[in-house]
């Protein structure tokens, strides 16, 4: 494992940037050099049309790429490119909703303005993702679908997020949020809880998924617990407070989240009384 760590550690990657703001360009590729020793920059575009040109004389690992440019913008251009051949870092100014799409993805990105240890953490993390992709087909095909489902949940109507990508300990999957039962924290993992019982555990914290599905018909009965209300069965005052789930489990609620879990089972036109 050591002697995989200091290949990877040691190896280049070649990287161009495209991005159509010239002081973004300038400033990232300067950060680059300064805080990504692993990163070769061997090209800088400032539009769709000059990317395409440099990825034909270019052997490029990773594109910095810009979310919103005129004329083209940065979906429009990887549909003009085999996109699943790269490893793909956004950097973005993009509204909230974009965001939580980027966050429900396996896509890493930056926000504009570059913070250098922001930088730093997405390329370590774009470099492990890539190396993974480039040993597990399944893992390469994932991170494909994630790419067009961020495309579709950036450019939804509805602004819901109807997938997914989870990071787990040795890859990733694609879950439709509606197959979420209910999510656990674990320590710094969370454990979710599909229909099916299905179980993953995912490698992101309860918080940042509480971010992702904020929008949806989720709540959070418990400082360690969300769950789906559409799997909500019943709830029991009988020696504490709990929310039984369609799987038969009965999850605790906070005696602070009670009232708030009453007011949403009656949005939801569910009564238990």
């Amino acid at each position: 494992m050591a002697n995989l760590y200091n290949f990877v550690s040691m190896k280049k990657y070649r990287s161009i940037i495209i991005d159509n703001e010239k002081n973004i360009r300038e400033a990232l590729a300067l950060m680059l050099v300064a805080n990504c020793p692993e990163i070769h920059l061997c090209g800088i575009a400032s539009s769709a049309s000059e990317g395409r040109e440099l990825l034909k004389t270019e052997d490029v690992d990773f594109i910095f790429l810009d979310i919103s440019m005129p004329e083209e913008d940065g979906f429009a251009f990887l549909h003009t490119i085999p996109k699943e051949d790269y490893g793909i870092i956004f950097v973005t100014a993009y509204e909230e909703y974009a965001l939580l799409a980027l966050k429900a993805s396996a896509i890493d990105y930056l926000l504009k303005p570059v913070n250098p240890n922001e930088l730093r953490e997405a390329v370590t993390k774009a470099i492990r993702y890539r190396e993974l992709r480039k040993s597990k087909s399944d893992v390469r095909s994932i991170y494909s679908e994630s790419l067009d489902d961020l495309n579709a949940h950036v450019h939804s109507e509805t602004k819901q997020i109807e997938k997914i990508t989870i990071a787990e300990q040795f890859g990733f999957r694609v879950v439709k949020v509606t197959d979420l039962m209910y999510l656990r924290a674990d320590s710094n993992y969370t454990t979710l809880q599909l229909s099916g019982l299905d179980k993953i555990v995912a490698t992101r914290s309860l918080g940042e998924f509480e971010k992702i599905l904020k929008n949806h018909i989720f709540f959070r009965i418990h400082k360690s617990t969300i769950i789906n209300m559409n799997f909500l069965k019943g709830y029991s005052s009988y020696q504490g407070n709990y929310a039984e789930m369609a799987d038969g489990a009965l999850l605790p609620i906070s005696r602070r989240k009670l009232n708030e879990f009453r007011e949403a089972v009656s949005r939801f036109s569910k009564s238990f009384e």
